[in-house]
């Protein structure tokens, strides 16, 4: 599904592709990434991945172990967030969709893909099926190339955000030669050029590295209030982690005649909501701006 977006005083068109309403719990580019790696964790009948506190990947990964008959692990980055589940929606998600969660260290989750941890986790939960964090892989990357089909060649200009650089490698993958993919990452640093590059040998793209608001899953006042603002007029949900950075960074770059007059953009809705309720949990302890529409 397709919506325009009504903006006055501008010249250029802007669409939004709503990826979030593919299904309500496995949604956007979750729902793309898993399509060809259950199919092939059928052999295995386990999964075991990884994420972080509000991990969309470990939400809908949890939810498909559910719906599909799964066994699901899920590794997750940080020792302290074993006594905060009650108080952090998606991990409580996950654990009531019958996911058996694994908590470790920051310092072991930096090595959670050497050959040792590995072994490790194969030799308590034995052959299991290995996503990555994120479930970035080719198989990952191959059901986002079905995110553009030949109904998206209007437009001149393709943005999403971007994570572990799977879902942008699969729009730059499948994209016309005429367009132009803008990435927007929700991490600071700029290690993902040669993520996304492992994936694809296009170079119709680039990413916009300044609208990060601080890192994975930090926000601002100003960005809170961006997207209440954008829900009150448009009636979109968007969530404050991916999607909702992205769309503040295309509004912006409109605002500075980035884009050429005329242009047609489309807006990759990648989903994610869910993390609102842990975002303002965490907002509401700080007597903070909270987002409105979402409970």
């Amino acid at each position: 599904m397709v919506q325009e977006i009504q903006l006055p005083n501008t010249t250029v068109s802007l669409f939004i592709k709503r990826d979030d309403l593919l299904h309500p719990h496995i949604s956007g580019n979750k729902f793309r990434k898993l399509k060809y790696n259950l199919a092939e964790a059928k052999k295995y009948n386990k999964i075991l991945t990884y994420g972080g506190a509000f991990s969309n990947h470990i939400v809908a990964v949890a939810a498909a172990g559910k719906e599909y008959g799964f066994q699901t692990i899920g590794i997750i980055r940080g020792e302290e967030l074993v006594s905060q589940i009650a108080d952090n929606p998606s991990l409580q998600f996950a654990q009531e969709c019958g996911m058996q969660l694994e908590f470790i260290s920051r310092e072991q989750y930096r090595h959670k893909n050497e050959i040792a941890a590995l072994e490790y986790w194969q030799k308590k939960y034995g052959e299991v099926y290995v996503l990555p964090e994120g479930g970035t892989n080719q198989l990952a990357v191959k059901g986002c190339e079905e995110i553009i089909t030949s109904a998206d060649e209007v437009y001149d200009f393709i943005c999403c955000a971007v994570g572990t650089g799977g879902t942008i490698s699969g729009i730059i993958n499948s994209a016309m030669p005429h367009q132009k993919i803008i990435g927007f990452p929700a991490l600071k640093g700029d290690f993902l050029q040669e993520d996304i590059r492992n994936f694809t040998h296009e170079n119709n793209w680039e990413l916009q590295t300044d609208y990060h608001f601080g890192g994975y899953a930090k926000t601002t006042s100003k960005l809170i209030q961006f997207l209440n603002d954008f829900h009150a007029q448009h009636q979109i949900p968007l969530d404050p982690i991916y999607t909702g950075k992205m769309v503040y960074g295309v509004m912006d770059l409109i605002q500075k005649n980035y884009f050429k007059k005329g242009s047609k953009i489309l807006l990759i809705h990648t989903g994610g909501l869910q993390g609102i309720l842990g975002i303002n949990n965490r907002l509401r302890q700080k007597n903070k701006l909270q987002i409105t529409y979402y409970e």
